[in-house]
């Protein structure tokens, strides 16, 4: 496993997290990392990852802190709504999200403008914890795609697995004891190269997502050892809600 020493300028709130979420994670993970030096040691990028816990941006920022990259996420904006929270998440380089809204155009804009300032931007392209039955990647929305289209960066891919043991989706409590073991494998950059120049039509768009899932998708088979579904499930044709904890709508009806 690569590690290596971490070259930006932290913030204060960095200072202050890292050492508190680093102890946690320690005590309650055994993370099994694999490909980690694909990650670009310096440079703007993108690491796209499945999205299966509450708790794996805090894994996934143990992977990208230990290869020497600060990560700065597209947060949902209802975790900056609490004043002192939220100067926090922003003193920490965090992207607020306005989901399935107008405003979403504004992180976007910040997003780009963070991979060019030579960031690391980490994004779920799913959107939202996968509602698959069996904990697959979902169908893909477009904001990784266009933020790479954009700006010609390299699109890192992970999958993961083993964050739903500590934290299962939508759960009030922790499983703490024993330590989870947490899968990351980190593959090549996608490739987006015949893309780039093209116009970004919704066509073009759509390509660049499904790359980017199918390459996800991929490591996450390897991860599990088993065989990805033949069709990645689809929120909208399931007819499930894209925001909020599906059980609970479940339960009304």
């Amino acid at each position: 496993m690569v590690v290596r020493k971490m070259q930006e300028k932290r913030s204060w709130a960095w200072v202050v997290a890292e050492p508190i979420v680093r102890a946690a994670l320690v005590a309650t993970t055994k993370p099994q990392w694999v490909g980690g030096e694909n990650i670009p040691a310096a440079g703007g990028c993108i690491l796209v990852l499945n999205h299966v816990s509450h708790v794996d941006p805090l894994t996934a920022a143990h992977l990208v802190y230990d290869h020497g990259r600060l990560p700065h996420y597209l947060a949902k904006s209802g975790l900056f709504k609490n004043k002192a929270f939220g100067r926090f998440l922003l003193a920490a380089g965090q992207i607020p999200v306005e989901r399935l809204s107008k405003n979403a155009a504004g992180a976007f804009d910040a997003a780009v403008e963070a991979v060019r300032e030579g960031k690391c931007v980490v994004v779920y392209p799913e959107g939202t914890i996968t509602r698959d039955p069996d904990g697959w990647p979902m169908t893909g929305k477009s904001g990784a795609a266009r933020i790479a289209l954009e700006t010609g960066c390299p699109v890192i891919p992970v999958g993961q697995w083993g964050a739903q043991e500590l934290l299962a989706p939508y759960a009030k409590k922790p499983d703490l004891y024993p330590r989870k073991v947490v899968q990351m494998r980190v593959g090549e950059p996608v490739d987006l190269s015949d893309l780039v120049e093209k116009p970004r039509t919704a066509q073009v768009i759509s390509e660049a997502t499904d790359r980017i899932m199918d390459a996800i998708t991929v490591l996450v088979a390897q991860v599990r050892g088993e065989s990805a579904p033949r069709e990645r499930f689809d929120m909208k044709k399931a007819g499930v809600k894209q925001t909020g904890n599906p059980h609970k709508q479940e339960r009304r009806a």
